[in-house]
């Protein structure tokens, strides 16, 4: 039997999957109804996340933040007997997530980090990633439980913190990424192109392919032999928000990326690559 606690979006479409698979599955919210709502697919509801835990092989979270996870975690834990895994899938902090599993093993409670790129259609398809860091055999007692809810289970080495440091990564560049897209949209309003024809873009120039060999660049380090001076990016970010300003069209990270940029000519580095602002993070 499995436990299950948040059932959010992400949550709830893992119980629906795991339900279908013939699992018995044990759900908890904070807002009851969210769980009742699963029993009509088989889910057994339960508003006290200690009932919910009795008998569980695996107790799951998909819970907001390290805070309530350690609060539904304290509440839940007179219901753990000595065999229980707990599953963390929630995205939490480096620091925090350290501390979880330090506290939970040294009290004999098997603790895995294990959060995902995945949204809910891919808990409920089983596609997308999970991350995994910590204890090697413990990773390998369930990893056959977990790829059975993704499309791919990536173990990050043995650091139980390491998983969290790369799902923060990650959604940093999801985050930057999709700024950028927005920026894109907003600086084509400026200058008069619809949306759509601007999203056509994407038809015959990817980007995306272009990301291996950039961080690869930049983890080079070769600034003095430039595909784009950083004098002449410069430039072009003058003309973007040149272009905004005259259709007052605010543009929130092409500002910030000048300023960067103008804080590296000033220090002498007009004619180097671009890249030559990631100088100080990789030294």
């Amino acid at each position: 039997m499995i436990a299950f606690y948040g059932m959010g979006l992400l949550g709830s479409n893992f119980v629906r999957a795991l339900l279908e698979r013939g699992e018995t599955v044990h759900v908890w919210n904070r807002t009851t109804e969210r769980a009742r709502a699963l029993e009509a697919d088989g889910a057994v509801c339960f508003e006290d996340p200690a009932e919910a835990a009795r008998g569980a092989e695996r107790v799951h979270l998909t819970l907001s933040d390290d805070d309530t996870v350690d609060a539904v975690l304290e509440r839940a834990r007179a219901g753990f007997d000595d065999r229980v895994i707990v599953v963390d899938h929630t995205t939490t902090s480096r620091t925090g997530t350290a501390e979880r599993v330090r506290r939970w093993t040294a009290d004999g409670i098997a603790f895995q980090h294990a959060p995902v790129f995945m949204g809910p259609a891919n808990a409920r398809q089983g596609t997308g990633w999970m991350l995994a860091s910590g204890d090697r055999a413990r990773f390998a007692a369930i990893e056959p439980e977990l790829a059975k809810m993704t499309g791919k289970v990536v173990y990050l080495g043995p650091e139980p913190d390491r998983a969290a440091a790369f799902k923060l990564m990650g959604n940093l560049f999801l985050m930057a990424m999709t700024t950028g897209l927005v920026e894109m949209l907003s600086l084509a309003k400026a200058m008069g192109v619809e949306a759509d024809e601007a999203a056509s873009m994407f038809d015959w120039l990817n980007f995306g392919a272009s990301v291996p060999a950039r961080i690869g660049r930049i983890l080079e380090a070769d600034f003095d032999h430039p595909s784009w001076e950083l004098a002449m990016a410069r430039k072009d970010a003058r003309l973007m928000m040149e272009e905004a300003g005259r259709a007052e069209v605010p543009l929130a990270i092409i500002p910030a990326i000048a300023r960067e940029m103008d804080r590296w000519i000033e220090r002498g580095h007009a004619h180097d690559d671009w890249t030559v602002i990631a100088k100080d993070v990789l030294g």
